[in-house]
């Protein structure tokens, strides 16, 4: 029984809560929860998409700094693959993920955003990652992610100030995807995730771990490994329903519930 990260699941929709107050401060056993419950959440086949929630005021405002603070050198090289485990885990789930952030998501925070697929704010939201204030870098996958997001450039000049963005600041260098009322933010990201319940589970995994892994090489391997993908689904029942409901009924009418 996890004591700081939960499981809902509803409709089709698996949400991942994470429930340590008052701020969901990131501590060592937050973080192992969170790989365990998205494990959990990749594996079930009840669960065909994700909603990474914090509740109606915050969605994670770092990491525990208190936990780290005296940590020595040696200490802490035992424990830096920890970091990005959690976080690493979400980002793994081979289902569409989607934050739902309100209020903070700073730090450790926003990483775990990072890990998914997709960000959906509230206008009063605040991102970061400000790490560099505490006289460290970012060491849960954000000098990663956030490169590959929005660019090195950008990244670098987020990473390095260390300062807070607002909702829309944030949307318009792509660190977040969408801004809504803050109350809408669940329902949002609750009905974004929910458009894949009855889609093709293996079509959509097999396209997630195309764009993923092709990102961590060249061009020239990332097409191979989308061709080699792109056929080893043939002969799938996601492929022969689709394609069958195609000829049949037209396009978009194919139902894959319970695949």
């Amino acid at each position: 029984m996890t004591e700081f990260v939960r499981l809902e699941v509803e409709g089709g929709v698996g949400t991942i809560r994470l429930d340590r107050p008052p701020m969901n401060a990131v501590n060592r056993q937050l973080n192992l929860e969170l790989a365990e419950i998205s494990a959990e959440a990749a594996g079930r086949t009840d669960v065909r998409a994700v909603v990474v929630y914090g509740g109606e005021k915050v969605l994670a405002a770092g990491a525990d700094v208190k936990e780290m603070a005296d940590l020595t050198y040696s200490e802490m090289a035992e424990r830096a693959h920890e970091l990005s485990f959690g976080f690493g885990a979400v980002s793994t789930i081979p289902k569409p993920v989607v934050a739902a952030i309100t209020g903070y998501a700073l730090g450790g925070g926003f990483e775990l955003a990072l890990s998914c697929d997709r960000r959906i704010a509230g206008d009063n939201a605040k991102v970061g990652q400000p790490e560099i204030l505490l006289g460290i870098i970012p060491g849960g996958g954000g000098t990663q992610r956030l490169a590959r997001l929005i660019g090195p450039s950008k990244a670098k000049d987020v990473i390095f100030t260390g300062r807070m963005y607002k909702a829309e600041e944030a949307l318009a260098l792509g660190m977040v995807d969408e801004v809504v009322a803050p109350d809408d933010v669940y329902t949002r990201a609750h009905a974004w995730a929910s458009q894949f319940v009855n889609g093709p589970t293996r079509a959509i995994a097999a396209a997630k771990a195309a764009i993923d892994r092709g990102l961590d090489t060249d061009l020239r391997t990332g097409l191979n490994l989308e061709s080699e993908m792109f056929a080893a689904l043939f002969g799938t029942e996601d492929q022969t329903i689709g394609m069958r409901s195609f000829a049949e009924n037209g396009p978009g009418k194919a139902q894959f519930l319970g695949r």
